[in-house]
């Protein structure tokens, strides 16, 4: 899949838009219009900018905090937009619904629109109190196809600062609330620690600075529109309700059945949000929990907090029943691309990947030219240890070549497994921003159907958690698996060769070892049997996938080398590789090739003089940290 076809792949017309980067300042400038004439009962309203949307895009609800102005999104409202239909909870400043009968309004929303379309899910994105009202709303409708995306709920009320806050406000009289200072310096953060924490991270202390004295310089230049949100009685009067809307959430947890995602902040000075997101990943079924540690509480309106990107991330944008992986996947934007191409850098850097591909004419060049570039493409080739290959193989093409490669991935990179052993979801969050799909016929046809450029790894579980001694070695089921799906979509095959785990680390446990020690053998078989079984049928060493973690012996870092070898034409051959006996040849084939390309590296990279990372890093001091490290000669 190309990148600048995204809007193809995706059946609609899509448009890069960026995230409005005026956060505060933008809430308050819009929050002081809103409230102008702020009378009447709480009402919905849409904030959308216009332009296209993807669709049978999913109803979007926002449900605000305790300002209850509806404009928490605002940096998001363009983006948000393009993807969903988007209404936004507007709660007049002086209007005294109780929690109650708010519950009640969202719901008739909820079951007015289910009717309308039963098909499609509604979304509940609901802001501290919003995340009470949100988890309400489902409690009450579990037959209801909600999904909730709650950023730091305020069901931890009850062990929050906030409380303090009630009796300041109810003994000192006067309009202007004696509370709003210290809300203030709560919304603000801590600034010491906030200055301490970047100059750790090594970010010039004269920028933190001035960042956080524009921010500071925002927050307290509209403390009087702040003031007209929250005045006093207002203030009090939502401090109560906040009590209540926590309670009433906390003792129905239990009927919760929806689909929910918190987002929950490291530096919340008004609730204890990480702890209070580790208990509802806990008591609710279907959840799953993302952490911001460098963030306050009011998290949508921190610059770096992207929702579609979260969205995106946590493949939780969908349009039907379940997550569709071919239609409901959002190619990344330019932006995204680069963020993850950024955090990735020190280990592309590390292993300093070498590319080889393989022109039409069988020539070999270093670089990617050699890759096909309109789809569908299968690449097929060995699986490093620990998958180590996967970080330079996908951002180098995505560099290099414009082209966003779709992984087909173990499902347990999907699913939040219930033992906490297993690595947790959150760390593949990129790999599904940038494709990664889970390994299944379905999904192969939707992609081949797209015309997407996949990679698949035919020997995948076992080749990536192989034993000592076994590197390099291929353990590809007996039968070909993807040959005659390729030859249905006229796929081009392009086999390809990796080596350099063994320049990184040294297997010193394996499973061998580790299956003799009881302790260790009951983990493995436990977590063996959590995890989804891909090959339930197959026999031989491809079948044999236990669940286990090498012990790894890191080594000082070599180079990575990477070699494309010659494409298998499909099209036109639907047909005739219907036969059995003809796809089993052609696999056999396509396996050869990529043990043909490792053998070849294997030899070439003794000659290599920058293999190891100390002359490298000298030829980098010389020539620049950005050029091309030389290898060898073709």
């Amino acid at each position: 899949m190309k990148l600048e076809s995204a809007a193809a792949a995706a059946g609609n017309e899509w448009e890069e838009v960026e995230q409005d980067k005026r956060g505060w300042k933008a809430y308050f400038e819009e929050s002081q219009e809103l409230i102008k004439s702020d009378g009447g009962p709480p009402r919905w309203f849409s904030p959308l900018d216009g332009g296209s949307r993807l669709d049978n895009s999913p109803l979007l609800l926002f449900l605000p905090g305790i300002d209850g102005v509806g404009l928490g999104l605002i940096s998001s409202h363009k983006k948000l937009g393009r993807i969903f239909n988007m209404w936004c909870l507007h709660i007049p400043v002086m209007d005294r619904t109780p929690f109650t009968e708010l519950v009640k309004i969202v719901e008739r929303t909820v079951r007015s629109e289910n009717q309308q379309s039963q098909k499609r899910p509604i979304y509940l994105v609901g802001d501290s109190l919003g995340g009470c009202l949100a988890l309400a709303v489902a409690a009450r409708n579990p037959d209801i196809d909600l999904v909730l995306i709650l950023a730091n709920p305020a069901t931890s009320f009850s062990r929050s600062q906030l409380q303090l806050l009630t009796p300041l406000l109810e003994a000192v009289p006067g309009q202007l609330s004696p509370g709003l200072p210290y809300f203030l310096s709560l919304m603000a953060g801590d600034p010491v620690r906030m200055v301490l924490d970047n100059v750790l991270k090594g970010l010039p202390i004269e920028n933190t600075a001035r960042e956080l004295t524009e921010d500071l310089t925002v927050l307290s230049s509209f403390l009087p529109v702040l003031a007209d949100i929250l005045p006093r009685e207002t203030f009090v009067w939502k401090l109560q309700m906040l009590k209540s809307a926590s309670a009433y959430a906390n003792s129905r947890l239990h009927n919760i059945k929806a689909q929910t995602l918190i987002l929950c902040s490291g530096k919340d000075q008004l609730l204890p949000s990480q702890q209070e997101g580790e208990r509802l990943r806990r008591l609710l079924p279907n959840c799953e929990l993302r952490k911001f540690d460098d963030s306050g509480h009011f998290l949508f309106l921190d610059d770096r907090t992207d929702l579609v990107t979260i969205i995106k991330k946590t493949s939780y944008y969908r349009r039907g029943k379940h997550h569709d992986y071919g239609s409901d996947f959002i190619p990344p934007t330019r932006h995204e691309v680069e963020k993850v191409l950024e955090e990735n850098s020190l280990f592309n850097a590390v292993t300093s990947a070498v590319m080889l591909s393989t022109l039409e004419d069988g020539t070999v060049v270093k670089g990617l030219s050699g890759l096909p570039s309109e789809g569908p493409v299968l690449y097929v080739g060995y699986h490093m240890l620990l998958g180590w290959e996967l970080v330079p193989l996908f951002t180098r093409i995505c560099r290099e070549r414009n082209i966003l490669l779709r992984g087909m991935a173990h499902p347990l990179m999907f699913v939040r497994q219930q033992n906490e052993r297993f690595p947790d979801i959150s760390s593949y969050d990129n790999m599904r921003l940038m494709g990664a799909t889970p390994v299944a016929a379905t999904n192969f046809f939707k992609l081949f159907s797209s015309k997407s450029h996949v990679l698949l790894y035919p020997g995948g579980m076992r080749e990536a958690l192989h034993r000592k001694g076994e590197e390099y070695k291929l353990f590809w089921p007996e039968q070909s698996e993807f040959v005659r799906m390729a030859a249905r979509f006229g796929a081009k095959i392009v086999p390809f060769g990796a080596v350099g785990e063994d320049d990184l680390g040294q297997v010193v446990i394996d499973y061998d070892d580790l299956i003799k020690i009881p302790y260790f053998r009951s983990e493995i078989e436990t977590l063996t049997r959590e995890t989804v079984q891909l090959r339930i049928g197959a026999s031989g060493e491809v079948a044999n996938q236990q669940v286990h973690l090498p012990g790894i012996l890191p080594k000082i870092p070599g180079r990575f080398y990477f070699y494309f070898g010659r494409t298998f034409e499909t099209a036109g051959r639907k047909h005739e590789l219907k036969d059995k006996e003809k796809s089993q040849e052609v696999y056999l084939q396509v396996k050869s090739e990529v043990e043909r390309c490792m053998a070849y590296l294997k030899e070439k990279r003794e000659s290599d003089p920058y293999r190891n990372i100390v002359p490298r890093l000298l030829y980098q001091a010389t020539h620049g940290f950005s050029s091309e490290v030389p290898t060898f000669e073709i």
